[in-house]
């Protein structure tokens, strides 16, 4: 138990998997800017008010119908943009975490029909994220905590200034009326369990901990909060890879059921599909060898079974993982399924083994944010950075918590 409080596990995977999905996003906004209303907004075929009899049937969430209108849609849409843009620079991190999930969460449930696996993955990796620390490493925040450390000056202005307008924005939110019908459950409706709570809670805490590190930085109160982040993150981490296992499974078995994958055809007739086909020569190409065709079709039902199993054993893992991201990467380029492609990528970072992760950033040229000058405020473990590149073992940081045969965790 200590050990769970006391370390931020996955910091390293978790900042990838927060610029991964910020990439992800901010790519398909940018990609779509063009075509955005009629996607989104009220050039849709999925009407306004279609969407509005939804909402209150499902109780999904969405600022969308709030006022309705060009001009409301636009300053969400942009706003989804600089969202995905400060959680990928990792800026104002727990701001920008809540914002891209609200965000993601009014673009999609607007228009539900639009969405396929990818989306669905950044739906739920867009709310998980709200409960990580996933700013340790690799982030303007890191950055601008190590200099405010070296200079012994702990103002921070324009993080009181955004918590103080959040705060004002849920106000405004809450009182005229916009703070949700509340939650549905077995048939009963709560007017008080809504998603204003939650965004309440979050505010609150966030203000906690500024005021806490303001003013009993060392005290005990402090300790008690990181501990409690802590946990929430490890958790939350978990939940990511639980997730993440259980969509290779459910994908893998319900491949092993239909018949096009049992013969071994399912992946010929995708590459014979306009709208699969972006590269018409490349698919025909390899449409065309039965072989090649059959292989693939059986070894993605093999892989997708086999990966949760794999995490019993790390070498098998890192191998079959590294098969999975280019398998990934070739549906993007030979399909044309770019989102879904880069979000499952985005996603098995979690189980990415930290000391390659390091290895990548230090050839990219990125070892300032790996935070081996001074940690950012998490407990415990986040000194361990700073010996990994001294002592080599970096295959000892960013554990998921699976216990192996001699006792010791091995590497997620």
């Amino acid at each position: 138990m200590a050990a769970f409080t006391g370390r931020v596990l996955g910091r390293h995977q978790a900042a990838v998997v927060r610029i991964g999905f910020g990439l992800v996003q901010l790519a398909y906004l940018v990609r779509e800017w063009p075509n955005r209303r009629v996607l989104y907004g009220d050039r849709s075929p999925w009407s306004m008010e279609l969407a509005e009899r939804l909402l209150a049937d499902n109780g999904a969430f969405s600022v969308l119908p709030w006022f309705g209108g060009r001009l409301w849609f636009e300053l969400v849409y942009h706003l989804s943009v600089l969202a995905a843009l400060a959680l990928l620079l990792g800026w104002r991190t727990r701001a920008a975490t809540v914002l891209f999930m609200v965000t993601v969460l009014s673009l999609q449930n607007r228009s539900v029909f639009l969405g396929d696996g990818g989306d669905n993955v950044v739906h739920l990796m867009a709310v998980y994220l709200v409960f990580t620390r996933c700013a340790e490493v690799w982030s303007l925040d890191a950055r601008r905590l190590r200099r405010s450390v070296g200079s012994g000056s702990g103002r921070e202005r324009s993080g009181v200034v955004l918590w103080g307008l959040l705060g004002a924005v849920l106000a405004v939110c809450q009182f005229g009326g916009f703070a949700g019908g509340g939650l549905t459950w077995t048939g009963a409706t709560f007017p008080y369990l809504g998603w204003s709570p939650l965004f309440w809670g979050l505010w609150a805490v966030a203000g906690l901990w500024w005021a806490v590190g303001r003013w009993r930085p060392a005290g005990e109160l402090r300790a008690v909060l990181d501990a409690l982040a802590t946990m929430v993150h490890n958790c939350a981490l978990l939940v990511i890879a639980a997730e993440v296992a259980l969509i290779y499974a459910t994908a893998g078995w319900y491949k092993v059921q239909g018949s096009r994958w049992q013969d071994g055809t399912a992946l010929y007739y995708p590459l014979h599909l306009d709208y699969f086909t972006p590269w018409p020569g490349l698919s025909a190409l390899i449409g065309s060898a039965l072989l090649p065709v059959f292989l693939l079709s059986y070894g993605t039902v093999v892989l997708q079974v086999a990966f949760p199993f794999t995490l019993l054993n790390r070498r098998v893992k890192n191998v079959l993982l590294a098969v999975m991201v280019v398998e990934h990467l070739g549906i993007a380029v030979v399909l044309g399924l770019p989102v879904f492609s880069l979000a499952m990528v985005a996603a098995d970072a979690v189980f990415l083994p930290t000391g390659v992760l390091l290895r990548v950033a230090a050839r990219l040229g990125r070892t300032r944010f790996t935070g081996s000058t001074g940690h950012t405020g998490g407990a415990g473990g986040a000194d361990h950075v700073g010996r990994v590149g001294r002592t080599g073992r970096a295959g000892r940081i960013g554990r998921i918590g699976r216990m192996g045969r001699n006792g010791r965790r091995s590497a997620a």
